[in-house]
């Protein structure tokens, strides 16, 4: 099997990785952009697909993974925050809410047929201090993240409650997921582990 990731990701190739299944990485090039009206789980999945498909042709022999992230503040789908005064400015809003997050992922075959699923997330955020917020964005530098924290470090001081299946998933990649999907196309996700 050759696998591989349509992502520039860094943090979704650290969590493939850990399965020990040998992969190749490639950035797919793709308008990101909201179709008005969209719901963010259809956003997302639509993403995961078009992200493996902008790659299909490029390595036609190869399994490729898609995958997209959304966070979902107050009703709108946010970004990244990029600098320190958004992140401050988002986890200002997230204060004493549950946030909802939203992770498509595609598992495109070399013959074109896909596996895909959508995997939520809720994050319940604590009461947060100004001095709080801008003490963890100081400390952190979560400026490439959704939701402005960084679920594997210090961002877990950030949090009253998880609410998921996988904490993978908003870290970009759903590894429960993605196993579950190998297994569907035929695949033992052990017998793959070096």
């Amino acid at each position: 099997m050759q696998l591989l990731l349509a992502s520039s990701s860094s943090y979704r190739r650290e969590l493939l990785r850990r399965l020990r299944i040998p992969f190749d990485w490639a950035a797919p090039d793709i308008d990101e952009s909201a179709l008005p009206g969209e719901a963010p789980a259809d956003y997302v999945q639509r993403l995961a697909c078009a992200k493996a498909q902008a790659l299909r042709a490029q390595f036609p022999q190869h399994w490729i993974i898609g995958s997209d992230q959304a966070c979902v503040i107050n009703g709108t789908i946010t970004s990244k925050p990029g600098t320190v005064a958004k992140a401050v400015a988002q986890l200002q809003q997230c204060s004493g809410k549950t946030v909802q997050f939203f992770t498509g992922l595609c598992l495109l075959a070399p013959d074109g047929q896909e596996y895909c699923l959508m995997e939520p997330f809720a994050v319940q955020f604590r009461d947060l201090s100004d001095a709080e917020i801008r003490r963890y964005v100081a400390l952190e530098q979560p400026l490439d993240c959704a939701g402005s924290f960084k679920v594997e470090g210090l961002g877990i001081n950030l949090f009253a409650a998880l609410h998921g299946r996988d904490p993978n998933s908003l870290i970009g990649l759903p590894l429960i997921g993605l196993l579950e999907l190998l297994r569907a196309a035929g695949f033992e996700p052990l017998q793959l582990a070096e």
